[in-house]
């Protein structure tokens, strides 16, 4: 069991959602430290007792190869033999493979590339300057773990999600879920599709920790704008990241403005600090529009650009022009019996996080039961 936390993270990856929030249908933790993040082996150990306790008839090492539509239902094939069923759940998740842009074939063979699944811990890398490309949850970790091991690093910034750690004396993962903005249903967005593919928010898995650019400049990491070509050796860089900047800025407010609202409202029942504004993220006086990669100044560049699901085993034509299966708050569109969980804003918008399964786990299993039941 968590396979995907057992072989592809990076060492000190801990999880961004605080303890108690971890949580399964009929298992929850129930450690000394609540307010704590899981380390990775805490997560693995997390989920593999939840296996034990759940007692479900799962097969493990056991790779599916092909699923397919066959009469009144669906053909699983494994090597260990075939499955025929009327239903089927997608459960594999939307971060299988790293989503590394075309430019990265344009780059000098002599600069190593590296996505997060092969990243480790700083010793890995080559000794020399880092290019860490992509300003999320995941850039915003590794620029600094690099950083702190004595290696120059370049940060290339495109949209992103600024959050900080703690909001008036609460973790701000409190905030979204007691205000209610994690439970906003998928069918009462304005645009779902725009939701689905934010970036994940800049967060750390340290208390009273906020990792965001402030942060890391003030610590020595240079900002340029995202990756745009590469060419005669050099990666050039888009401008604008002032623009880039106030757009998070601006909508980090307006999120601090829900919360105050519900607040105000007497919604937490309890005594909280006083409405805060974080200082506005400093742009640099000058950013590089390109650097030379032949220079030597760059030695690796790690592509911490998003993920993206691998449905090559899908042989179901549920697929849209993006490679993602089509679907409605998980009920995969012109598939009798097809559910898929687990993904961005599924059904709600904490549907890619642990404690978010369950709701929509429930619902879906619903649905099916609906489905067998004609």
């Amino acid at each position: 069991m968590a396979n995907s936390w057992r072989n592809e993270r990076w060492d000190s990856l801990r999880l961004l959602t605080p303890n108690w929030q971890s949580r399964l249908p009929g298992h929850r933790y129930e450690g000394p430290d609540p307010d704590g993040y899981m380390t990775m082996p805490e997560v693995v150990d997390f989920i593999s007792r939840y296996a034990g306790v759940s007692d479900a008839p799962v097969r493990t090492n056991t790779t599916v190869t092909s699923v397919a539509p066959v009469d009144g239902g669906y053909r699983i094939v494994t090597p260990e033999g075939e499955i025929r069923c009327r239903s089927v759940v997608l459960a594999s998740g939307g971060y299988n493979v790293a989503s590394v842009p075309p430019v990265s074939a344009s780059l000098p063979p002599d600069v190593e590339q590296i996505t997060p699944f092969g990243y480790r811990e700083p010793s890995q890398l080559a000794e020399g300057g880092v290019l860490v490309v992509g300003a999320s949850a995941t850039g915003v970790q590794l620029a600094d773990e690099i950083h702190r091991s004595g290696r120059p690093v370049t940060l290339a910034v495109g949209e992103h999600v600024r959050l900080p750690r703690r909001y008036r004396g609460r973790d701000v993962l409190w905030w979204m879920d007691r205000s209610g903005v994690w439970n906003e249903r998928y069918d009462a967005l304005d645009d779902v599709a725009r939701a689905r593919s934010l970036p994940s928010p800049q967060l750390v898995g340290t208390p009273n920790t906020t990792l965001d650019l402030n942060a890391l400049t003030a610590s020595g990491v240079e900002l340029v704008g995202r990756v745009t070509a590469a060419r005669d050796g050099w990666a050039l860089f888009s401008g604008g990241l002032r623009n880039m900047f106030a757009l998070a800025d601006l909508k980090l407010n307006r999120l601090l403005d829900t919360f105050d609202e519900w607040a105000r409202d007497g919604g937490a029942g309890e005594d909280l600090g006083e409405p805060e504004r974080f200082e506005p993220t400093r742009a640099p006086d000058s950013s590089p529009w390109r650097i030379d990669l032949g220079s030597g100044q760059i030695r690796t560049i790690l592509w911490a650009t998003g993920f993206r699901p691998d449905y090559s085993w899908l042989h179901v034509p549920v697929l849209d022009a993006k490679g993602n299966v089509r679907h409605d708050g998980g009920v995969v569109v012109d598939s009798p019996g097809m559910v898929v969980l687990g993904l961005p804003v599924l059904r709600r918008r904490k549907s890619s996080f642990i404690y978010g399964a369950e709701d929509d786990a429930r619902e879906l299993v619903d649905h099916l039961a609906r489905h067998l039941g004609a």
